[in-house]
């Protein structure tokens, strides 16, 4: 046995009849131990499968760094793959030998690091956003309304919970956004009324769950043994909660999830082509539409940074490339 190999790699060559498929069985249940969000356990197993996969299928033991190298540098050179794929990659590489393994890993930066050039964001006008938002039914509509008045991203609107609407001071509360940080910003007074309705029919539908004996919801885990019965509570429930209850995959509690990404992805999607716009508009774009139009009314740029939750103003600073584009400030020539 080599005195190289970390306690973790012995232990695993020991009991080496396990197959690929034992292997990726106790990465799975390390992760779980370690309250791994299912997202991330999902991710992180599906690119060590194909690291093992790309390396004709060679055990993570048998491999190092230089099997690491290749990897990255086939993501970016043959697959094209944008720079968040390829890091979200080698963070589950890393996350393989340096935490399961228990392997320290030396210099990486052999590999080629993918690169794509920095594009503008596509913005629609305020015509274009409400002709978007006239062809959205609810539920759905509600939630285009806070992604563009609040800012949202997709996930943060989805997984917003009842205790994170302050009606009182007119602010949203956005939870463990990018990053893991939380931030606050504004609940659009034409909301207000609508948003109580709907909570109002959410919270009617809560209490049928209740009464047959279900209205769980999903809480992180340490939440969830801190206060071991506030899964079933009014206040943590999803604000845009699913049509049906599921059995969660990790707790195999039968409980009401959110809204699935697909479904409001979707109505945009139709919505858009309804309305004729020929911009590649998607759910993110009214985010991007909500920054550029608080900079149009003549908003300061750290005020925006903070409500869009931006660590680095550089990438609030964006938004000013798109009201700088020609017809704006400048006039044509031909004018």
């Amino acid at each position: 046995m080599s005195r190289s190999q970390s306690k973790a790699e012995q232990s695993l060559v020991a009991g080496r009849g396990v197959g690929k498929a034992k292997f990726m069985e106790q990465v799975r249940t390390f992760m779980r131990a370690r309250r791994y969000s299912l997202r991330t356990e999902q991710a992180y197993l599906d690119w060590i499968r194909r690291f093992i996969l790309f390396s004709g299928k060679r055990h993570p033991t048998e491999m190092g760094e230089s099997e690491i190298v290749q990897f990255l540098t086939y993501l970016a050179a043959e697959r094209k793959v944008a720079p968040s794929t390829q890091n979200q990659a080698f963070s589950a590489l890393l996350f393989l030998y340096q935490q399961f393994l228990e392997r320290r890993l030396g210099r990486l930066d052999g590999a080629l690091r993918a690169n794509r050039p920095a594009r503008l964001p596509v913005v629609l006008t305020r015509a274009e956003v409400r002709a978007v938002l006239a062809h959205i039914r609810p539920p759905y509509r509600l939630m285009a309304d806070l992604l563009y008045g609040s800012g949202l991203r997709l996930l943060e609107c989805l997984r917003l919970r009842v205790k994170d609407i302050d009606f009182g001071y007119s602010r949203i509360i956005v939870r463990d956004g990018k990053g893991a940080k939380d931030r606050v910003t504004m609940l659009p007074g034409r909301l207000r009324a609508p948003l109580k309705e709907h909570l109002a029919h959410a919270q009617a539908v809560h209490e049928r769950d209740l009464a047959l004996g279900f209205g769980s919801v999903y809480l992180p885990d340490a939440l969830d043994r801190k206060y071991p019965n506030a899964h079933r509570a009014w206040m943590w429930q999803y604000i845009f909660p699913a049509t049906k209850r599921s059995v969660d995959p990790v707790s195999g509690r039968v409980q009401r999830h959110h809204v699935l990404e697909k479904s409001l992805q979707n109505a945009v999607k139709n919505a858009v082509q309804a309305a004729g716009i020929t911009k590649p508009a998607s759910c993110h774009t009214f985010r991007h539409s909500f920054a550029t139009h608080l900079l149009e009314n003549g908003y300061d740029i750290r005020t925006v940074q903070e409500l869009l939750g931006h660590k680095d103003v550089s990438t609030t600073m964006v938004y000013t490339h798109v009201l700088n584009k020609p017809g704006i400030g400048v006039k044509s020539p031909l004018d």
